[in-house]
Order: structure tokens, then C-alpha cells, then sequence
């Protein structure tokens, strides 16, 4: 089998700049020809077991027909059409449906094409209620550290600033307030503290429900999400919950937030949105908080619109995706995932420089004592033919749901059998 890179690769890549990448002393990406199922092929013949649904996205595994055929569909009829001042039937339908899922009160969805760009809407969307309800003085939006929303100039406000992504910028973000999760009853009676003095200038209060992902996939009670809903609804304050990374099933209900028994006034969604086939996000916002809006006075509108607001194809391959959750056992595959992570993870515990091991639906984390090389972990797990792309000193699995028991199995394996000859090589 040839390990010769294809001509497109060598000669393309000296004019594309990478995510997250030291261009200069990175390894050379592995050319993908082709995705099928849970599998990716890439250029050389090799096939790699796909831990982590491209960035959580392709909950559905690859190419699944059914998203397949409505994107196709949709293309042949209407690819895309500017959303300003027109609408159409795909988008006004998942709109429609989104609302459905999530239930009374998330009335009204703003759609956008990404995650990211979901939590800026939703972050002016709370501003501006409280500007045009004459309150303009609240401009702080109350995150949690550990937290990551996004990598523009917005949402790098409110993320942790220890996660190491956006230092370069120190200085030149407008930092909002960052607070601890009330996960005690310590935690919760400084941020008790900490609102009672500041209430009064605060729009919203903004949290990853469950599952804190790429700030380090930090999992917490649904009795968290209670407590912030109770804090919020006293100081009189909106309360965000951003999804993007935990809806559509990844922590083991349809979205996080269910869990808790608890509803934000404004939710964020977008990754699975698409079933990890087209880009498409949306911030979903309570009648209470679209009231706040509806007004004859011009300025009290929100001034936002993406050119891809809307998106046909994206909102065609959304409904297809939505099609799957209610014909195909998703949640059911999420806690047959749920059990085997947790046992094909257990013995990572044992393994010298783990410090902890995290598993929630499907999700499972391993916490290293100290960060390693990701670059050489990366190069380990494609040679025993799995993606898996740690970060910081996490090691983790997102796989997608329709993932067979066997290939699961083969993934954590492999994690342990990588930190093991790992640990082995570089004692403590």
C-alpha cells in the first residue's frame, strides 16, 4: 500500500492555513478521499475508525442516505436564496420543528452558519432586550470558567482565558465576567455574592449545559442548571444555554438542558444540527425575550443577518437529520455507547499520569495529570488506524451513535494501549 502523499496535498498544501496549527513544525494532515458510515479513507487506502464524529458533528456516522437524498433534493429545487425579505419552506419547517423539540417557550429561531456566531446572536439578543426595555447599563454577560463558546471576537469574551486558545488577544477583547460553576455550596454562595453586587448591569448568564466540551470536557449535575436557573429568574437576569456541542443527543437526552428539568430563555444550537454535513446554526429565543423586540420603534430590531442566513441546503439536511432522531433509535444507541465507554475506558484508571476518567452518554474522557505531546499521541492513533485528536490533557471519544459495538471497543483499546506504551516510554 502506497503512504506516497496525492499530488493535490503536495501541491495545495503550501497555500492553506490550518485550525489551531503551528503551520511551520505541524505533520503534514492526512488526506481524506473519501467518508463512509463511522469509517474515513483516506488518499493511501488506510481506513480510520472516526472517534470523534468530525468535532462532534456527524451524529449519524457518514453519508447517511436519508440526509443524503433531502440535500440533493433540495439542491435540484433551491440551493440557497438571500433571507432578507424572502423566506422559504425548509427553513420556516425546521424552524417550526426545532421549537417542537425543545418545547414551550422557545418560540422564535434566529438562524446563523455557526456555532460561534449563534452565541454572538445570542449575546446581543440578551443586551439589546434589556436596551429596549430602557435598562441599557446591562452589558455584562456572566460566563464560567472552564467554558468555551467560540473563537470570534464575541464569544472569545467569554471563555476561559486559562484554556490557552486566545491569549494573543489579551488586551484586545472586551473580557466579560467570569464566575466558578456553583457546583457546591461554596461555588454557589460566591456567585450569590458576586450577583447581588452586579445583578443590576448583567444581561444574561451563559453556560454549557452538562458538559463544559472543548474548555476540557468538565461534566457537571443537572442540579447546577437548576440553581443558575433559580439565581437568574430572582436577579431578574436572562439565562443562555449553549448547545452546540451537547445537543441532539450527545450527553443521553435530545438536548442537555432536559435533563435538569430547567428551560433558558435563550438556547444556541448547531454541529449535529446537520447530522455533520452542511454548516448551519441557530439561537432559539423565548416569546419573552422576542417581545422585547417587537416594537414600532425601527431601532429596537435586531441588526443582524448572516448572507447565508437560512442556508436551503443546510436547513433541508437539518430536517433529514431530525427525520433520523424520530425513525431511528438514536438516544437508545447513546446508552448502549454510554456503558461501553465506561467499561472499555475503566482501565485507563490504572495507567500512571491519568488522572481522571469522564464518561456522559456518548462521551468519555480521559484527564491526564500533565499535558503530553499531542502530535505524537495523534501519530500513534492513526498508525493503530483510529481518529482521535486530543487536546490540551484530554484524550476523549465523541463517537458517532450509529457506531458498532466492535468498533467502540477497538477505539478504547487503542486509547489504552497508546497511554500505556505512553506512560511506559515517559515514566514519571
Amino acid at each position: 500500500m502506497s503512504t506516497s502523499s496525492p499530488d493535490w496535498l503536495t501541491h495545495g498544501h503550501p497555500h492553506i492555513w490550518l485550525p489551531y496549527t503551528q503551520m511551520k513544525t505541524a505533520d503534514l494532515p492526512a488526506p481524506v478521499a473519501r467518508t463512509q458510515g463511522c469509517r474515513i479513507e483516506l488518499a493511501d487506502g488506510r481506513v480510520l475508525i472516526d472517534g470523534i464524529a468530525s468535532w462532534w458533528t456527524a451524529c449519524h456516522g457518514y453519508n447517511h442516505p436519508h440526509i443524503v437524498h433531502a440535500v440533493q433534493a433540495q439542491l435540484e429545487r433551491m440551493p440557497h436564496v438571500m433571507f432578507g425579505g424572502l423566506v422559504h419552506e425548509p427553513a420556516l419547517t425546521l424552524a417550526r420543528r426545532l421549537c417542537a423539540l425543545l418545547g414551550p417557550g422557545l418560540d422564535r429561531v434566529f438562524f446563523t452558519e455557526s456555532g460561534s456566531v449563534s452565541v454572538e446572536v445570542a449575546m446581543k439578543m440578551a443586551m439589546q432586550y434589556w436596551s429596549n426595555l430602557g435598562e441599557p447599563q446591562r452589558r455584562r454577560i456572566l460566563a464560567f470558567r472552564g467554558g468555551y463558546h467560540g473563537d470570534t471576537f464575541g464569544t472569545m469574551a467569554v471563555c476561559d482565558p486559562g484554556i490557552g486558545m486566545h491569549t494573543a488577544f489579551d488586551g484586545a477583547v472586551a473580557r466579560q465576567d467570569l464566575c466558578e460553576l456553583p457546583t457546591d455550596e461554596a461555588r454557589a454562595d460566591m456567585l450569590e455574592a458576586w450577583l447581588a453586587a452586579r445583578a443590576d448591569q448583567v444581561a444574561a448568564i451563559l453556560v454549557e449545559p452538562l458538559v463544559q466540551g472543548a474548555g476540557g470536557m468538565r461534566m457537571h449535575a443537572p442540579a447546577v442548571l437548576a440553581r443558575l436557573r433559580e439565581m437568574a429568574d430572582r436577579h431578574g437576569i436572562l439565562l443562555i444555554f449553549d448547545e452546540i456541542f451537547t445537543g441532539f443527543g450527545r450527553t443521553g437526552s435530545l438536548f442537555a438542558f432536559e435533563q435538569a428539568g430547567v428551560r433558558p430563555d435563550i438556547v444556541t444550537l448547531s454541529k449535529a444540527l446537520t447530522g455533520g454535513t452542511l454548516p448551519l446554526a441557530a439561537t432559539v429565543a423565548s416569546q419573552r425575550v422576542f417581545e422585547g423586540f417587537w416594537s414600532d420603534d425601527p431601532t429596537h430590531a435586531l441588526m443582524h443577518g448572516p448572507t447565508y442566513m437560512g442556508h436551503a441546503l443546510g436547513c433541508a439536511a437539518a430536517l433529514a437529520s431530525l427525520d433520523l432522531f424520530e425513525t431511528e433509535p438514536r438516544l437508545a444507541q447513546v446508552r448502549v455507547i454510554e456503558g461501553l465507554l465506561r467499561e472499555g475506558l475503566a482501565p485507563c484508571n490504572a495507567l500512571p499520569g491519568v488522572r481522571e476518567v469522564r464518561v456522559m452518554g456518548a462521551i468519555g474522557a480521559i484527564e491526564l495529570t500533565s499535558r503530553p505531546d499531542p502530535a505524537a499521541l495523534r501519530r500513534a492513533f492513526l498508525e493503530a488506524g483510529a481518529w482521535i485528536r486530543p487536546f490540551g490533557r484530554i484524550v476523549y471519544l465523541t463517537p458517532a451513535f450509529v457506531m458498532p459495538p466492535e468498533d467502540l471497543r477497538r477505539l478504547t483499546g487503542v486509547i489504552c494501549e497508546v497511554l500505556g506504551a505512553s506512560a511506559a516510554a515517559h515514566p514519571a
